[in-house]
């Protein structure tokens, strides 16, 4: 490591003079390092204390083993490296690592090991049926930092408010997102009911809606090409789009992002649809939606559904598979592996009003969901900013 690279981009002006950073081990610096001992599924629903395993969220527990201030990682797992903090009486699983009596600011190492652990990680992991990290991981880590223990507070500080504005944010999503789960409870009739609890006055008139096959009331049709064909090198790499069910999952209403095209060869093999269409998953990730704003090929594991016009209205449909989607996974259970089938969605029966009244449904829903839109963008903005600003808050690590 070269020490003439030792001073961070940005520096707080007060201590501009200070000079240097500082190295050590994590394992001098966290003078306790340790696991705990108990078995994933300890876990008591309503415990006493925080219960905290290789997952992001802690569960509960009735016995404690810490009562200390610690930084937790996780040692293997989906979420390897995965951070928390916290002060008070706890418990952990035997694969989290329990980090302890800090010679330094414990929020600044908090920070740091954000920044700097998941490279170290990427370096050290052991591969298995399930990846994980040995304890020299942690131990043998070296830290940089300022040997001033108010530069240090600074810097957590700045971040730790960052991080509260950004909770903030993701809280103001959550609950746009609960008022539109119960909003869209409303704007449908229930199991038993054939109108709304809540309905826009101009079709209070408009009396019950109506059962009817969704083929009754659009066009389905299923992907024509294979998510994995034989011919990878000569089908892929051309101009065409080509959807696929990953492309849906990550789509918010509408779906213009996609990883991979079709050539010319591949098109042949496949179909073209139109703007507009419908995009449903019938296979892993069941009854995922998302509208096509581009012209684009998808595989058999997609079944694409247009509107009839003055009919139904697509939105309306995409804003029904939604709502009632855990029934309709429900619906495809009960084989080796989950599916549904271009038959079975056509079978499905459902409540639909009349047009003008889909569309005002829609248009509400669609209105929420550019709200939602618009706090994720906000919320990944500021994701990326706290990203940049701790590239620059802390010196780069170079190797000799």
């Amino acid at each position: 490591m070269s020490k003439d690279k030792l001073i961070p981009e940005l520096r707080f002006p007060e201590f501009k003079n200070e000079g240097e950073w500082h190295t050590d081990y994590l394992g001098k610096i966290a003078n306790n390092v340790t696991t705990g001992k108990l078995d994933a599924n300890a876990m008591v629903e309503n415990g006493k204390y925080r219960f905290y395993t290789c997952a992001k969220n802690y569960y509960r527990i009735n016995d404690y083993a810490f009562d200390t201030e610690a930084i937790l990682i996780a040692g293997n797992g989906a979420y390897l490296g995965y951070i928390h903090h916290y002060k008070g009486k706890f418990n952990a699983y035997q694969r989290t690592y329990v980090l302890s009596d800090f010679s330094k600011s414990v929020l600044y190492l908090k920070y740091y090991l954000e920044r700097f652990l998941p490279s170290q990680i990427a370096s050290e992991k052991k591969e298995g049926n399930t990846p994980y990290i040995v304890l020299g991981t942690i131990t043998d880590m070296v830290v940089l930092f300022p040997e001033n223990p108010k530069e240090q507070k600074a810097l957590a500080s700045c971040l730790s408010s960052l991080d509260e504005v950004i909770a903030a944010q993701c809280e103001k999503l959550e609950l746009l997102k609960n008022h539109k789960k119960g909003l869209m409870q409303n704007l449908f009739p229930q199991e038993g009911e054939t109108v709304p609890k809540y309905r826009f006055k101009e079709f209070e008139n408009d009396g019950e809606w109506v059962e009817k096959k969704l083929g009754e009331v659009t066009e389905i049709g299923r992907g024509k090409s294979k998510h994995r064909p034989r011919d990878e090198s000569s089908l892929f790499g051309g101009i065409y789009p080509f959807i696929q069910t990953g492309d849906i999952r990550k789509a918010n209403l509408y779906l213009t992002d996609y990883t991979q095209t079709y050539s010319e060869k591949g098109l042949k093999q496949s179909k073209l649809w139109d703007e507009n269409t419908l995009c449903v998953t019938i296979a892993a990730n069941i009854a995922e939606t998302a509208i096509l704003k581009i012209k684009a090929c998808f595989p058999d594991s997609v079944i694409g559904i247009i509107h009839k016009k003055d009919i139904t209205e697509v939105l309306f449909i995409n804003y029904l598979i939604e709502n009632f989607k855990l029934q309709i996974q429900s619906f495809s259970q009960g084989m080796a592996q989950d599916n549904l089938n271009q038959e079975k969605l056509s079978n499905l029966v459902f409540l639909f009003p009349k047009i003008q009244e889909q569309q005002k449904i829609a248009s509400c829903l669609s209105s929420l969901d550019a709200l939602i839109t618009a706090q994720a963008d906000k919320i990944e903005q500021l994701k990326l900013h706290k990203k940049g600003l701790m590239q620059g808050l802390f010196p780069k690590i170079i190797a000799n």
